[in-house]
């Protein structure tokens, strides 16, 4: 067996008012693994995501994430992890505002200390990874949400982390972006032996990767075609 990256047990979650996500739910990723995640608008998708990374906790099960158990953390331990570990493309992108794309790229090598000439090097090839490295002194103000998503890519890769998690990361892209998008994701996991979880509304998407699951109240069930 492969390096486990992954691994949730009887995860279960509802919300405040009653209302249960899931329940029973149960993943096994491996390295090098890249699995879609689909589901109804509000089925629980990007909070699956927060309780894989330590954002958000579960009602009842367990979540491990590269041979750790995320319960037995405290809140310094599950930063030390996203850190060290995770790269989130998030839906909603967190960029900061104050700095250059090429420091918010760097900005995950910078929290692991490491060299600051060597972090803007590998800040800067990400960016030209992406088709951005023209703009690495531009500033988030001045791009487009479809660029926005890119750099957040670009962060969630530059610190070559075990285990990705992304939340729409062709939501804001034209087609033809979105194609060379998945296609570097899914390039970074094979290469890198990381392993992927990409939550998508886009069936194109989905279909790009191993394996396609649907989010229900009683856990992932398999799509099939």
């Amino acid at each position: 067996m492969r390096d486990l990256a992954l691994r949730l047990s009887s995860l279960a979650k509802a919300l405040p008012g009653g209302r249960r996500l899931f329940d029973g739910l149960a993943l096994t990723l491996e390295a090098g693994q890249h699995v879609a995640i689909r589901g109804e608008s509000g089925a629980g998708k990007s909070t699956l995501l927060n309780i894989i990374a330590g954002l958000d906790t579960a009602d009842s099960g367990e979540v491990m994430v590269a041979g750790t158990d995320l319960a037995r953390l405290d809140e310094a331990g599950r930063t030390a992890l996203r850190r060290d570990a995770i790269g989130f493309v998030f839906q909603a992108f967190h960029i900061l505002p104050h700095l250059d794309l090429v420091r918010n790229v760097a900005f995950p090598l910078i929290l692991q200390k490491q060299p600051r000439t060597s972090a803007l090097m590998r800040a800067g090839a990400m960016l030209d990874a992406v088709g951005l490295g023209d703009r690495r002194s531009s500033y988030p103000r001045e791009l487009s949400g479809g660029e926005l998503q890119r750099v957040a890519i670009a962060r969630a890769l530059v610190h070559a982390p075990r285990l990705i998690l992304a939340d729409e990361p062709t939501g804001n892209l034209d087609p033809d972006t979105a194609a060379q998008i998945i296609a570097l994701l899914k390039r970074t996991v094979k290469e890198r032996g990381a392993a992927m979880l990409l939550v998508t509304h886009s069936p194109l998407a989905a279909a790009t990767a191993d394996r396609q699951l649907m989010l229900t109240p009683h856990g992932l069930v398999p799509v099939h075609g």
